[in-house]
């Protein structure tokens, strides 16, 4: 009897995607032997699990795709808290999702994704569905795992952005800020920060004090240094705003016309220091292109585990990675928590004890 797999991404893309695809169907061949496999693609995410939009993959599908960017099923956001709203479609999405998994006869779901996608995946498994989760975003928030596949090739795309704002900030005497994706968590902008050299790094996790950034640079303008470079996550917000639940910091930023926190940032380091300051955001740059080699690895191991998983029939997991060995958490220890960075993390006084100001 052949084993029906069905695979979907959802969420944001990042490099990575296809290599961890294309990870679990070889494992899955090569240990459940290709005549008993078969593997469903459900395309645009949950999306495509709500409206049963799916096909059946064939070996060749998985070929040539180690080293290509994006998702080849496609991606959609579909909010969790949205899953168990019924809109004006009138369409129960949950219980959409459950025909969709019967009507395609499957085994087993392997869900691809970050927070969001794993919160749904939980929900999912405790409506009784064979899930499995993988962990993925460049934002390496994921609890339970060291890292998450995309993770290092958006540091590597990132660190390459604040390596080039270097040259032409000296050559302006400029304060270059480098506005780099992180709503919640600042480990991309915090590895990228100092892989690149940066001056100062603001993080969500730590807020600053705008005068105490300013006191940064210029003190290294009165060194006789012409330019600094800021890395900003772009979640990042002052001592004030720590004060004020999110709706209200965002409500206040949109009273007073501010687009982005890094571009109050700049805007109050060129009044207060009256040094030229510009904004650079490379944006969704930080999602594209081939994965990083480290990405390549990390996604076919984490595909290979999850082909593990469903041979013995463990199912209610998330793939991770945890010092240093491949392993699996369960997804109700994991749905829903969030991993920051703490303010006294060895990167984090790394970073300090070289001379990085966090503003604080």
């Amino acid at each position: 009897m052949k084993k029906r797999i069905g695979i979907l991404t959802s969420g944001g893309d990042c490099p990575g995607l296809n290599a961890t695809i294309r990870g679990v169907a070889k494992a899955c061949y090569e240990m459940l032997g290709q005549d008993k496999v078969e593997i469903i693609g459900v395309c645009d995410g949950y999306y495509g699990l709500i409206h049963n939009i799916c096909r059946e993959m064939k070996p060749e599908d998985f070929s040539g795709i180690l080293t290509r960017g994006g998702t080849i099923l496609g991606t959609k956001r579909q909010p969790f808290k949205m899953m168990t709203v019924i809109g004006e479609d009138n369409v129960d999405k949950v219980k959409n999702m459950k025909l969709t998994y019967h009507t395609q006869k499957l085994d087993c779901l392997l869900t691809l994704g970050g927070n969001g996608t794993h919160k749904t995946s939980k929900l999912l498994a405790d409506e009784g569905l064979n899930v499995i989760g993988l962990p993925k975003t460049i934002d390496n928030d994921i609890f339970g795992t060291d890292v998450t596949f995309g993770f290092h090739t958006a540091v590597d795309i990132a660190t390459d952005a604040i390596d080039r704002l270097h040259t032409t900030a000296n050559s302006h005497s400029r304060i270059l800020l480098c506005e780099i994706m992180g709503n919640k968590a600042g480990w991309l902008t915090l590895n990228a920060g100092i892989a690149g050299g940066a001056d100062i790094i603001l993080i969500p996790e730590i807020p600053y004090d705008i005068d105490k950034v300013c006191a940064s640079v210029t003190k290294r303008s009165k060194s006789g240094k012409n330019f600094s470079i800021i890395a900003v996550a772009e979640g990042c917000f002052d001592v004030d705003e720590a004060k004020l639940k999110k709706k209200e910091r965002a409500k206040r930023r949109a009273e007073a016309g501010i687009t982005t926190a890094t571009n109050r940032i700049a805007a109050q380091i060129q009044k207060n220091t009256g040094l030229e300051a510009r904004v650079c955001v490379p944006g969704h740059m930080l999602r594209g292109g081939a994965p990083s080699a480290y990405d390549r690895l990390l996604a076919t191991q984490f595909g290979e585990y999850a082909a593990q998983l469903i041979k013995d029939e463990k199912y209610g997991m998330t793939v991770a990675k945890v010092n240093g060995k491949i392993t699996a958490n369960k997804l109700e220890d994991i749905a829903g928590k969030t991993k920051f960075v703490e303010k006294d993390c060895q990167l984090v006084t790394t970073a300090k004890n070289i001379g990085i100001s966090f503003g604080d």
